[in-house]
């Protein structure tokens, strides 16, 4: 059998998000075939993260504390980057100014202009991109999209998007999430861009109007953090004396058109008690509805109106049966489910696929398409901030 070329990663930052990547390189050639073989080549983090030690327990070959220079190396062909969102632009932009084809966490910038300035630099390089909106690599979405596209549910009607946790009480520090010159935004951003990125994905259709938005924060001052929070409270962390501003959004409502002409509401917080990562959606259309919700992440509920009225009902589909549903025949027999972590380890492979000249199983999205889900973030801002409307066309 002759030795597939290799794909040399590089991983720039660690942290919650840097886990969930590193799992899912070290799973994706045990699980799927890919065309090229991936390879742990390098991780960067910051010397208090400690990456050598990070390296030697998610099983990266290297370290580095110099991202300018890793992005750069001749060895490494696919540039990954989890860091938050503040450095995305700068490391993204140095890597495509390299030659390199690069991977990114969303949001894939900190603002709307510099997202503009990666898509373009990507679409200038030609080179390959990749943001990480790993919800659509669930098979129940991905199967949404399919049964979507496929006509099962008619034109589109009306939209609902959610993504609800509950975890931002006033107990919790100021970590980078809770600051707008790191994170860029709240909940607006951090959240409600994976149901926004969802539902374009499973309509098929772009938002063409926000028709009214609200944007709150509910703990105005936090206690100061020391050392580094990178997207969490780290192990062994203490808060530092005094308290500092929050300047992020606790919670984001929306309403929007599509160009379909459905209507749409969407719903965005971290003080949805009892909610813990409620991420889901309702898509209603003239022949059915398909229902979607994270926290059962395995199944998809669909309404098939065209079957005899005396057998209409909401249907509950399990959606790992090999064959039939997207990624599942990787996986395990039917039902043995699946969670978290398969949506990167599924995505992992799509980019490993389409890098070697392959299709997805489903559309990837690229740094102009995250783009697009920025613009309508950008959108909420400007329709929130100056209550009214605010059509797409206006932003750019």
């Amino acid at each position: 059998m002759a030795k597939r070329k290799a794909l040399n990663v590089a991983l720039i930052g660690q942290g919650f998000m840097g886990r969930t990547h590193s799992n899912a390189w070290s799973q994706v050639r045990k699980f799927f075939t890919p065309k090229l073989e991936p390879v742990m080549h390098t991780v960067f983090g910051q010397p208090e993260e400690k990456p050598r030690t990070f390296a030697r327990r998610w099983g990266w070959q290297n370290t580095s504390t110099d991202w300018k220079a890793l992005v750069k190396s001749d060895e490494i062909d696919l540039v990954d980057v989890v860091t938050p969102n503040f450095m995305h632009a700068p490391v993204a932009i140095a890597a495509l100014e390299a030659g390199k084809n690069v991977s990114c966490e969303k949001p894939i910038a900190h603002t709307l202009e510099q997202a503009r300035e990666m898509a373009e630099l990507a679409k200038k390089k030609r080179a390959k991109t990749f943001v990480w909106y790993n919800y659509r690599r669930c098979p129940a979405v991905a199967l949404a999209h399919q049964l979507v596209k496929a006509g099962k549910i008619g034109t589109i009607r009306h939209v609902r998007g959610y993504y609800l946790q509950d975890w931002a009480d006033p107990s919790v520090p100021l970590i980078w999430r809770f600051d707008k010159k790191k994170a860029g935004s709240g909940s607006l951003g951090d959240l409600a861009a994976h149901v926004v990125d969802m539902t374009r994905f499973i309509t098929g259709n772009e938002i063409t109007r926000i028709d009214g938005a609200v944007l709150d924060t509910f703990v105005k001052e936090r206690t100061l953090m020391e050392g580094v929070a990178a997207g969490g409270i780290a192990a062994g962390q203490k808060g530092a004396s005094g308290k500092g501003k929050v300047t992020v959004d606790d919670a984001a409502l929306f309403l929007c058109h599509f160009a379909g002409g459905a209507v749409g509401n969407f719903e965005a917080t971290r003080f949805a008690t009892g909610r813990q990562n409620q991420n889901g959606c309702e898509i209603n259309g003239e022949k059915g509805s398909i229902r979607f919700d994270f926290e059962r992440m395995n199944e998809l509920e669909y309404y098939d109106a065209t079957a005899e009225r005396s057998v209409q009902g909401w249907t509950t589909i399990m959606c790992t049966h090999g064959g039939a549903h997207p990624y599942a025949d990787a996986w395990w027999p039917d039902a043995h489910i699946l969670g978290y972590e398969h949506s990167f380890t599924n995505q992992a492979s799509d980019i490993i696929n389409v890098l070697a000249g392959k299709k997805p199983v489903v559309p990837l999205p690229d740094f102009n398409d995250a783009y697009q889900t920025q613009r309508i973030l950008e959108a909420v801002v400007l329709s929130a901030k100056n209550r009214c409307p605010v059509k797409l066309s206006q932003v750019r």
